[in-house]
């Protein structure tokens, strides 16, 4: 059901139930949480989820990771305190790739989260418990956190909508940093209008972060927009891309879908776009290695009983960090260091304004970008990848976070039996158009695309 259909309703006890009845094959909820919103709030009765890196006082907060396993959050974020004030009520935290970092959902200290199409397949990352859950229909929404596709890409893969919002539209505050120039909190849910209530019930400026900017546009207000009217671009890069033949057949007919509809649909080449999974490996990482320096037995989490201070910051991050996480903050320290500073890290600053400059121009004359969400459907739970192909899954998801620029992912039917997505990016700061070409595509496609059996 949708937010507005439950508006009145308290579903809160029957959501719970619903965890714990459904949820031992999915492992999409860590625990549940029950924290009720204002009893005058117009939402109240109305439960959501929240990915375990965002900070809920007195609740675990554990970035699915051994060295947070038991952690308490000592504040909330304010994005959930707005959510919280507006009468939603928490009814639990969403299993996640450790501190965010993985795109299958596998990299969690307490299990992968199975997609709810085959469980068998991965549910996708790094947000891939919100996102498992949402399709599940636990609840109607669930934030989850976006540094390199991590909203859009499970939002794909377990069919439903994933946004994430324009950097700046919505506080990070109290949620846990990872790449703190590209993380945003994002929402999954089953309809772009409950994604644009969300995000406005949560968007604004907040004194907690400098980041944050103000947006005065209502993003309910009128969602329905005359497609005829609307130019979308197509980078050349997605038919020079090594896609899945399922998901370049489910893209073909989802640009043909728009055509038959009045959008005018161009082909471009954008050359930049080649190099942003690179920038993205390079920026990414060494901020996290950054971030990441706090949690070394000293004052979060998990201490190791090691004599002396260096052996204990060793055996610490030893036993309480993942092997992925280990990976990335290695080669975000490898990035970082006197040596290699200027060569990787500088560089890399450089070509993301490169690609950003890029990005804005061409927005300047299209309302949106159009790409697949993932170039791929969803693996197999345990298949042998190398790490550049996962990396690579990222590849039509990293320029958003780059350029901080609002895209989403609205699924589109379905390819092998297993859901298929397209990702639209659109104009910084104009998130309510991005909102408006969505919603009346997806109203579309749920109207007469046929529906998997």
């Amino acid at each position: 059901m949708t937010i507005e259909e439950l508006i009145g309703k308290n579903v809160i006890e029957e959501s719970i139930k619903r965890i714990i009845e459904k949820d031992k094959t999915l492992n999409s909820v860590l625990r549940i949480e029950k924290i009720e919103g204002n009893k005058n709030g117009k939402y109240f009765g109305i439960p959501f989820l929240v990915k375990d890196n965002i900070l809920v006082k007195g609740t675990k907060t554990t970035n699915a990771s051994k060295i947070l396993e038991n952690y308490i959050s000592p504040y909330t974020a304010t994005a959930v305190e707005k959510l919280l004030q507006a009468g939603f009520s928490l009814v639990g935290k969403t299993n996640m790739d450790e501190f965010a970092m993985g795109n299958t959902n596998e990299n969690s200290y307490f299990g992968p989260v199975r997609n709810p199409y085959d469980i068998n397949r991965v549910s996708g990352g790094s947000s891939g418990g919100s996102a498992a859950a949402v399709s599940a229909g636990y609840v109607p929404f669930a934030l989850g956190t976006d540094t390199g596709g991590s909203v859009r890409q499970p939002a794909a893969f377990c069919g439903v909508v994933g946004f994430k919002p324009s950097y700046g539209m919505i506080s990070r505050y109290g949620v846990t940093s990872f790449a703190s120039s590209l993380d945003q909190i994002g929402v999954l849910a089953n309809s772009v209008k409950d994604v644009a209530l969300v995000v406005e019930t949560m968007k604004g400026k907040d004194d907690k972060d400098s980041t944050t900017l103000n947006h005065t546009t209502d993003l309910t207000d009128n969602l329905e927009i005359d497609l005829s009217k609307i130019k979308i671009c197509i980078p050349k890069i997605v038919y020079d891309t090594e896609l899945d033949a399922s998901i370049r057949n489910s893209f073909y007919e989802a640009v043909n879908f728009l055509k038959q509809r009045g959008a005018k649909i161009e082909i471009i080449d954008i050359p930049e776009l080649e190099y942003v999974v690179a920038v993205y490996y390079i920026i990414a990482p060494s901020e996290a290695s950054s971030n990441l320096a706090k949690f070394d037995g000293v004052r979060y989490g998990l201490r190791s009983p090691s004599v002396g201070l260096s052996e204990m910051y060793r055996t610490t991050r030893e036993i309480g960090l993942g092997i992925e996480v280990k990976r990335r903050i290695i080669m975000g320290t490898f990035n970082l260091s006197s040596d290699y500073y200027d060569k990787y890290y500088s560089k890399a600053l450089k070509v993301r304004n490169v690609i950003s400059r890029k990005l804005y121009d061409i927005l300047n004359e299209y309302n949106a970008i159009m790409t697949p969400t993932s170039p791929s459907i969803p693996p197999r739970l345990g298949e042998k990848l190398s790490p550049l192909e996962y990396y690579l899954m990222d590849i039509f998801t990293i320029p958003a976070n780059l350029a901080g620029l609002p895209a989403i992912s609205i699924p589109f039917g379905f390819t092998k039996g297993l859901p298929f997505g397209i990702q639209l990016t659109g104009r910084q700061m104009k998130d309510e158009e991005l909102l408006k070409i969505s919603y009346t595509i997806h109203e579309s496609t749920e109207k007469e695309l046929p529906k998997n059996v």
